[in-house]
């Protein structure tokens, strides 16, 4: 019987480096954080980094590091999106923001900004790079989506919209770039070590009248079964797997760095 199925290329030993010589890579919320830690991951694998933050200082002195290029913009503005670099072979969306407040009461105007840095930005610069990595035959999209992109917590109406909106997207771009060797993947973390969370953490400690401890161990990590923060490093270093020689299957998924909270 003839095998109608081409045997693949032998694929490189499964302990190797990822080896990103040579791709370029544009990781939104570079400048601290999570998107920090992607940068530099990205840049000690080979790839030239774009480090884009609104936060010019912050774009700047992580771009030095590693060697790489600072695009300072605003990502709620369109037009400032439409100017970053279109010729990129990985998109690291990451940037992201927070308000806390019931339903009710949670502003219009918060709401909207939220959706347009974490959706409407993550869709535009798709969008805008898409073109290359299909002209290429090779691309990575991973989107640091949240456990929230899976679960609902009270009084986060905008973040768990714009997750969600991010996973829905994320699939969408993982179906369509399929053909094209494009993959297209979120991950998605419990609470990590991040300015964002202790900022959190500091909000909920005022307004729960109890202390910054309590509110990791009542509050935020009540649904972790590991304990403890997330290192901005561990989220990196699944972003940069799923860039790697053994990812190109793995596609249209969210990979959990929750702890346990959706095992639940």
């Amino acid at each position: 019987m003839t095998n109608t199925f081409p045997t693949p290329a032998p694929l490189p030993s499964p302990v190797a480096e990822v080896d990103l010589s040579g791709r370029t890579a544009l990781v939104t919320g570079g400048g601290s954080g999570i998107g920090r830690a992607c940068v530099l991951a990205l840049a000690r694998a080979g790839a030239t980094v774009h480090v884009v933050d609104r936060d010019a200082p912050a774009a700047k002195a992580v771009a030095e590091i590693v060697g790489g290029r600072a695009q300072v913009a605003d990502l709620a503005d369109p037009g400032a999106v439409d100017l970053l670099p279109a010729e990129v072979d990985i998109l690291v969306n990451n940037a992201g923001l927070q308000h806390v407040a019931p339903l009710t009461e949670f502003p219009v105007e918060r709401f909207e900004l939220i959706q347009k840095v974490m959706v409407t930005a993550p869709f535009l610069l798709m969008r805008r790079t898409l073109p290359h990595m299909y002209e290429r035959g090779w691309g990575r999209i991973v989107n640091v989506s949240s456990v929230h992109g899976l679960r609902a917590s009270a009084y986060k109406a905008a973040y768990v919209t714009a997750k969600h909106a991010l996973e829905g997207l994320s699939k969408v771009a993982a179906i369509e770039g399929a053909p094209y060797g494009v993959t297209s993947n979120c991950v998605n973390p419990g609470y990590v070590r991040t300015p964002l969370v202790e900022g959190q953490v500091r909000d909920q400690a005022a307004a729960h009248g109890i202390s910054e401890g309590d509110v990791l161990s009542n509050v935020m990590l009540a649904r972790s079964a590991v304990k403890r923060l997330l290192e901005s490093e561990e989220v990196a270093a699944a972003v940069l797997w799923l860039c790697g020689p053994h990812s190109g299957y793995l596609t249209g998924t969210s990979l959990p760095l929750d702890g346990g909270w959706t095992a639940g």
